[in-house]
């Protein structure tokens, strides 16, 4: 479903991500794609590197285009075809955001996947509000000062049928939700981890390593939501301290200690803080 011959850099984990949503999506779906890597990697009409019908809308706009083309869709008969979006995070965490939570109020019929490298990697490297703590970017060259923005939480607060996260270095899990989030209706959201070989600074066959570490430490934990309220976490070990990750990114050379200290603190926060939805779902804790 995605030809050889794509623009995207040597050893880029967004195609290598691309190629397996589009496999397991098939060839009966129509795709959206803003501005962004994977608009080059997809190229231009009738050049395309994808094997289906693609629609390019303006960077803030993936999830009303993709709204547009569902109705459509359902009009003419072909409720059975999907709309896959495919958005970068900053088009999806911050321009598209409005679109994005119109969409999911609506519950549109669509799967959103958000190919999240952590920035605006398409022009430059700059940061986006995704981007964590610390990292550094061309627009944060002594680091970014605020914490990265929890898409997943905010989309699920919404009470759509399923948000998740995945990653393309624990591939059964992201096949397991890609399929699992194609069988349903409604709007869905997976938010895939891709590492960006040169805004992240690693080397070309680097992306995948820095895709396990990051899960392995906790910093991009892997877990599912189904209507709002049910969390289930996918990956349950946190085999690795937050700096061993760090360590394989040129972004976050020259942290100090209590820069370090404190990222550990934040990320072991947001683990506590899915263990307690998690258990609260299952009944053992007081609401």
């Amino acid at each position: 479903m995605l030809c050889s011959g794509h623009a995207a850099c040597p050893g880029c984990m967004e195609a290598l991500s691309a190629r397996h949503v589009l496999a397991r999506m098939g060839p009966d779906t129509i795709a959206v794609i803003p501005p962004s890597c994977m608009a080059i990697i997809a190229g231009p009409q009738p050049y395309s590197s994808l094997k289906i019908p693609v629609y390019q809308p303006t960077l803030e706009a993936s999830a009303a285009a993709a709204s547009g083309i569902r109705r459509a869709l359902n009009a003419t008969g072909r409720g059975q075809t999907q709309v896959l979006v495919l958005a970068g995070d900053g088009g999806t965490y911050d321009i598209g955001l409005q679109a994005l939570s119109s969409a999911a109020e609506r519950n549109e019929d669509m799967l959103y996947v958000c190919l999240d490298n952590e920035g605006y990697m398409n022009t430059g490297a700059q940061k986006s509000s995704s981007t964590p703590l610390y990292a550094r970017t061309s627009s944060t060259p002594a680091g970014k000062l605020s914490r990265k923005k929890n898409l997943t939480a905010i989309i699920a607060a919404h009470g759509v049928p399923y948000t998740a996260t995945a990653s393309v270095g624990f591939m059964p899990d992201m096949l397991r939700k890609i399929d699992k989030a194609k069988a349903m209706r409604g709007f869905r959201l997976l938010t895939l981890l891709v590492p960006c070989v040169d805004g992240w600074g690693l080397p070309d066959d680097g992306g995948l390593r820095a895709a396990r570490y990051a899960v392995e430490c906790g910093a991009f934990p892997l877990y599912e939501v189904e209507h709002g309220t049910r969390y289930t976490v996918n990956h349950r070990e946190r085999t690795r301290p937050v700096a061993e990750y760090l360590a394989v990114q040129k972004r976050y050379r020259g942290m100090s200690a209590d820069e370090t200290a404190r990222l550990q603190a934040e990320v072991d926060a947001g683990w506590d803080w899915l263990m307690r939805l998690e258990g609260r779902e299952a009944g053992q804790f007081a609401p």
